[in-house]
């Protein structure tokens, strides 16, 4: 695999809200909401606990991880 570059810029509270958006719309997380203190809560599944991320650099980083566990499925079948 090849390695990811090195972002220029730190993730927004908007690019990390338009992935929230996508994992809940794919059905990748069944929830992602962000809080008031601009920590995001996380729920993979209903009947699962919440996960609290820092911030928008951490939703970024868990699409990418998503992505990554999609890809790697992907390329194995």
């Amino acid at each position: 695999m090849i390695p990811r570059p090195p972002r220029s810029s730190k993730p927004t509270i908007a690019e990390a809200g338009a992935w929230a958006d996508v994992l809940v719309r794919r059905r990748l997380l069944h929830a992602a909401v962000l809080g008031p203190t601009g920590q995001w809560l996380v729920q993979f599944q209903p009947d699962e606990p919440v996960h609290v991320l820092n911030g928008p650099a951490d939703v970024v980083e868990l699409a990418a991880t998503i992505q990554h566990g999609i890809r790697s499925t992907r390329s194995e079948s």
